[in-house]
Order: structure tokens, then sequence, then C-alpha cells
């Protein structure tokens, strides 16, 4: 079929333009009144041979047919229908219905016919841990199950208060429930899934494709976490830091164990920076009154971080580098500009130490 988010335009009577941004954007030309019946056709509803034959009966000979297939391929027009539609059919009609535009977009990023829905298929078997239940972490969580993640777990301790929500996340009525509790439900909601209850993810079932940390004070933007961060570092998990802290949204560094810069990097840079950012760094990664009263927790910036997270996070887990890997991404409440820094491997931090060799043996074991 040809993909359905191209749109069609007429650039004059014989000259037909695929698409409108520059990058995808392909034109047909010398289009008659024949050829833009055969277009008509291509619409998934028919395979190769059936196309060909159906363009026969148009007036068109088969080397005609063939060619103009062979040309929409070279252009990146065509999708496999049958592919998507395998890749769509175990969701229930909505469900299906709200993954058509994640699908169609799929196939731009991704051009090669069936590619978009291999995608499809390997977001559906992904797990995504996301650690923290407020403003951005609950809204990172309904935007990846809504994107066709198959499982979304969130972990959080207590209950909502009113600074946990925002409208991609948790609504106000929640308030006063458990924050795991809640924002179960928004992952619920958010997936279109049915039924009104949502069941417990399974146990048991390995680690997690990618950890997102997002607690609810942002302290993942400058802390990183570090118990947690260590945690994961030697689980070998991949992670990603996302928070809001003043009034500066940050989504990073997306770390590979063991393959890009860690946070650990980026508090060592920090330190070669200002001396004193250790000192700081202890009283903001513990419980004491160095702590901000309210943290400050903008709405459309929390939203803005939250939707920019969850985009790193399936490309990533789509096969594509974001620009979080080695760097972080800052969005700014006071200007509404967005920038990338890049964070480089710190020599001093050893995440990226090649591994002792083990030491040779001999068959009974003994150097």
């Amino acid at each position: 079929m040809l993909k359905p988010a191209l749109s069609r335009l007429w650039r004059d009577e014989r000259t037909l333009q695929f698409g409108t941004v520059r990058r995808h954007a392909r034109v047909v030309e010398q289009v008659d009144q024949g050829i833009a019946a055969f277009l008509e056709l291509v619409d998934g509803s028919r395979d190769t041979p059936e196309l060909i034959a159906a363009g026969q009966g148009l007036g068109l000979d088969r080397p005609a047919c063939e060619g103009l297939l062979a040309s929409l391929a070279r252009g990146d027009l065509l999708d496999d229908a049958e592919a998507l539609e395998a890749a769509l059919g175990g969701y229930p009609p909505p469900r299906r219905e709200m993954l058509g535009p994640d699908a169609a977009a799929l196939s731009l990023v991704h051009p090669e016919p069936g590619e978009a829905a291999d995608v499809l298929t390997a977001r559906r078997r992904t797990r995504v841990e996301v650690r923290g239940a407020g403003r951005v972490g609950a809204a990172v969580a309904a935007v990846l199950a809504a994107g066709g993640t198959g499982t979304v777990t969130v972990v959080d301790r207590g209950r909502v208060t009113g600074r946990d929500c925002a409208p991609a996340g948790l609504p106000a009525t929640d308030v006063g429930r458990l924050r795991t509790t809640a924002a179960r439900e928004a992952v619920h909601r958010a997936s279109g899934a049915a039924g009104d209850r949502p069941r417990p993810a399974p146990v048991g079932a390995g680690p997690p494709a990618l950890v997102v940390l997002a607690p609810r004070d942002g302290s993942a933007a400058f802390t990183g976490c570090a118990a947690e961060a260590h945690e994961l570092m030697r689980a070998g998990v991949p992670h990603l830091y996302v928070g809001v802290l003043e009034h500066l949204g940050v989504v990073g560094p997306l770390v590979v164990p063991g393959a890009t810069a860690c946070a650990g990097c980026a508090s060592l840079t920090r330190q070669d920076e200002d001396p004193g950012w250790p000192r700081l760094l202890a009283q903001l990664d513990g419980p004491g009154p160095g702590r901000a009263r309210t943290p400050a927790c903008d709405t459309a910036l929390a939203t803005a971080v939250a939707g920019l997270a969850a985009l790193h996070t399936q490309l990533y887990l789509d096969g594509v580098v974001p620009p979080s890997v080695d760097g972080w991404c800052e969005i700014s409440a006071a200007d509404g500009m967005a920038r990338r820094l890049r964070l480089p491997a710190h020599p001093a931090c050893g995440c990226l130490w090649p591994a002792a060799p083990a030491p040779a043996t001999t068959a009974g074991g003994r150097r």
C-alpha cells in the first residue's frame, strides 16, 4: 500500500507529489488518468500480481505497472499492508485505531516495507519500568503505554498529592490514593486496554528493557539517583534520567552500562567545574533542610519533558540512538528553549574501563 501518512498533492495537471515535508516528499511525473486510477488501487487490499492484473484492466501494460511499483518502492512510498495488519491484529479495534497514527509515523521513520510493523511488534513485547509517579513520571508512563509499549510498570511509594497531578499523568481526582494504584490505572487508561481494572504486571519476567528514573522532586536531573544508578549499572540495565528542577527540565543521560557515559561522568564533570559540587550534592541527595520546601515543577514544562523523555525511550527501544545518549537535553521554563549538551565519558569514572582479563588457568584449574 501507499503510505497513508503522506498527503497527495497535485503540483500541476500531470505531476503528483506525495508528502509535504521535504525529507519524505516524492514527485511522480507524467501522471495520466490511467496511472492516477492505478495509484488509487495501491491501498493494501491487493498483492502485487493482483495489482498488475487490475492495472492491465485499466489499460496499462505489465511493464508499466511493474515499473511504476518499482519507482514507488525506490522512493520509500510503499509499505507492507499485510505485515502492518498482522502487527495491529492482536489489539482490540479501539486500540488498533489508537495506534494507527503511530504506525503511520513509524512508516516514515523506518521506511522499508514492513519495518514499521516490526517496530510495533517489538514494542508490544517490551517492558519499561518508571520509578516515580509525579508530574513527569506518571506522564512518561502513560505516553509510553499509549505508544504501544507492551508493559509499563510504575514504582513509587505513598499517596497522591496535588503536587503529583497534571493533565498528562495523574488527575486531581486521584489525590489521596496510593501512587502505585493510581499510576497503574493511568497507564491502563492511556493504553486503551479493554476492561475497567488493570491487571498487575507479570512478576519474574526478567529485567526491564529500560528504567526511567523520574523522582517526584526532580532530583534525578542533578543527583543522578546514586544508589539506584549503582544497582542498575551492576545489573547492566539501561536507564534514563528525567526531571524538572527549579525552572529547568532535563532529559538524560540515557545510560547503556559499559557503552555510554553515565551519571557519574556528569557528576565528575560538574565537580571539575565546581569543586564545591560534592558538598552540595550530598545535601541534595538525602533528606534534610537543603531540599526545596516546595519543589518547582511548571505544568507545561513537566508535560514537555515527559513527552521528550517518552520519545527518547521509544527511539532507543526502536533501535535509534537518541540525543540523550552521551549527553542530555534541557528545556527552560524561562524562555522555552531546548538544547542538547554533550557528555563525554569522564576518565576518572571507570564506567567504560575495560574489564580486567581473567587469570590464565591450566587444565587442573591452577595458574
